[in-house]
């Protein structure tokens, strides 16, 4: 599936998105998961999932995790 177009898609339809990251970020403030940075870095490497450095460590520092 083309991501940008199934965000599109679901913004005209007045559907909220959420990405992987405010995933990972309502589960940890959900208390499913304790600390964000091991998931990410399985995502990273298990699932190949790309985010880049600065991004990393702006959604870690945004969980109080760095």
């Amino acid at each position: 599936m083309d991501e940008r177009r199934a965000r599109r898609t679901a913004a005209a339809a007045g559907i909220t998105v959420t990405g992987l990251l405010g995933v990972v970020a309502r589960a940890k403030q959900a208390g499913l998961i304790d600390l964000a940075k091991p998931v990410l870095d399985e995502l990273i490497e298990t699932a190949r999932f790309w985010i880049g450095p600065e991004l990393y460590k702006e959604v870690l520092s945004e969980m109080g995790e760095v």
